[in-house]
C-alpha cells in the first residue's frame, strides 16, 4: 500500500510567454508544498468554463457522468498521481472497492476531481521529490525540469541560451539527453 498526500486545487493559469500551455497548481492540505502540472490550452479552457460557472457545463460529459455515477451506483473512487515519465505525470482512477486502477491523464484527473468531488492524491515519494515549498504571495512559480514536455524543454533551452543563462541551459540539456533512447535500447 502506497503512502499518499491529499491534494487540493489552488490555481489554473496560462504559462506566460506561451499561447498553448498552462499550469495547474496543486497544494497539500496544509498548503506547505505545491505540485505544478503542465496542461494544454484545451484543459485551460475546460477549467475556465467551470471556474466561471458557465451554465453549459451542467450538461457536458464530465458533469453528466459524475451525476450518473452518483445517482446510479455505490462506486467509490480516488485519483492518484503516482509517477512521472518523459515529462508527463501519470495518474490513475482507482475503484476503492475493487482496487482496480484505470490510467488517466494527470490534468484530466484534476478536472475530474474538481467536477466530481473525488479525492485527489499524490504518491508521497513523488510529492516529496517533485514538490516545492508553497508560497501564496509568490507571483512566479517553478516547474521541475523533469515535468516539462520535450517541446517545452527545447523552448526553455533556446530561451536560456538567448538569456545567457548557461547553468539552466546545462540542466535542460542534461534532461533532454537523459530522455533520449540509448543505442542499446534502439532496434
Amino acid at each position: 500500500m502506497m503512502n499518499k498526500v491529499k491534494l487540493k486545487l489552488k490555481n489554473v493559469s496560462e504559462i506566460m510567454g506561451t499561447e498553448d500551455m498552462g499550469v495547474i497548481l496543486l497544494t497539500d492540505e496544509e498548503e506547505q508544498r505545491q505540485l505544478s502540472i503542465v496542461c494544454d490550452k484545451a484543459m485551460l479552457y475546460q477549467f475556465g468554463l467551470r471556474q466561471k460557472k458557465v451554465k453549459i457545463t451542467e450538461s457536458m460529459l464530465p458533469e453528466v457522468l459524475c451525476k450518473v455515477l452518483a445517482a446510479q451506483t455505490e462506486l467509490r473512487f480516488q485519483l492518484i498521481i503516482h509517477s512521472i515519465t518523459d515529462g508527463q505525470y501519470c495518474a490513475m482512477l482507482v475503484n476503492l472497492d475493487t482496487l482496480v486502477p484505470i490510467s488517466i491523464r494527470a490534468s484530466d484527473a484534476v478536472l475530474l476531481s474538481y467536477i466530481g468531488k473525488i479525492a485527489l492524491f499524490a504518491e508521497e515519494e513523488l510529492m516529496n521529490k517533485q514538490s516545492i515549498p508553497y508560497a501564496s504571495t509568490e507571483k512566479q512559480m517553478s516547474l521541475p525540469v523533469n515535468s516539462l514536455s520535450e517541446e517545452m524543454l527545447e523552448k526553455a533551452l533556446e530561451r536560456a541560451v538567448k538569456d545567457e543563462n548557461y547553468e539552466l541551459a546545462s540542466q535542460l540539456k542534461a534532461e533532454m539527453e537523459k530522455r533520449k533512447p540509448k543505442k542499446d535500447d534502439r532496434v
